[in-house]
């Protein structure tokens, strides 16, 4: 029987979201979509400042988008950014925590600089613990209605953080903690209706990805570990994002959602 087709809308009118890393790559896809489902942004940048114009002008207006300057390097940064946040918009109904470092370079373990273990941790994961700390505080804060969510948390891990990765053992472990950090809250916030999730892309055609993309060698490489035999494009990870702060995902808390191509079951 032939049924007329719907559209099926992802809506977050009325609802504040705060995306860390928004200036770039997946955090910028982010930005874009969450406002297209009606929500107002707030983001974070480290000296994209000229880009972050740009996205708000794009995004309609300091009235419905905001970027805030942050380096996002410890617990205490993570809290202000969610203050600034909420001084913003008053109040925060989901955090996307999608920042994160990267370093390019191959490092034995033997060999690996305590400076450069230490600043990944920091970025990576103890400015993690600020954000999620302020914004569960704030979303406690808020009364739910209608059985609707008091608040989403969607933490962007990476393959890595499940298979681990040689030669950065400092990203992998990083990653790895923020699956592991998923599961906790999700274990600690579900019966106080806060959502509690997390992403996890392989490799996507982003600025941080670039270097071990430049080369054909490597992106063949690359490739080669990917049954579809590519890249994500950030929109690709962007959307299952947002999927998880809509009531669509309703009965969903605690998941580790792998966005990656099919490779991490081949690693």
């Amino acid at each position: 029987m032939y049924m007329q087709s719907t559209s099926v809308a992802m809506a977050l009118d009325g609802k504040v979201a705060l995306i860390t890393g928004g200036s770039r790559g997946i955090g910028a896809a982010a930005v874009r979509l969450f406002r297209q489902a009606g929500a107002r942004v707030g983001f974070n940048y480290r000296i994209a400042r000229e880009r972050a114009a740009g996205l708000i002008a794009e995004c309609g207006g300091a009235e419905q988008c905001r970027a805030f300057g942050s380096e996002l390097n410890s617990a205490e940064a993570g809290r202000a950014l969610v203050q600034e946040t909420m001084a913003a918009f008053g109040r925060i109904d989901c955090l996307v925590v999608n920042h994160g470092i990267w370093p390019p370079d191959d490092a034995p373990i033997a060999a690996m600089d305590g400076r450069q273990w230490r600043r990944t941790m920091d970025v990576n994961l103890d400015s993690v613990f600020g954000l999620v700390q302020a914004a569960v505080a704030a979303m406690q804060r808020q009364a739910a209605s209608n059985g609707e969510a008091r608040g989403h948390i969607v933490l962007v891990s990476s393959t890595a953080g499940q298979r681990g990765e040689a030669f950065h053992a400092d990203y992998a472990v990083s990653k790895g903690a923020l699956i592991s950090l998923t599961k906790s809250l999700s274990s600690e916030l579900a019966p106080q209706g806060i959502y509690v999730n997390c992403v996890a892309p392989g490799w996507v055609d982003t600025e941080m990805a670039a270097p071990a993309l430049a080369t054909e060698g490597g992106r063949a490489k690359i490739f080669g570990t990917i049954p579809l035999g590519r890249v994500a494009r950030v929109e690709e990870v962007a959307a299952p994002i947002l999927f998880l702060c809509t009531p669509w995902a309703g009965f969903i808390s605690g998941e580790v959602l792998n966005v990656n191509g099919g490779a991490v079951l081949v690693g």
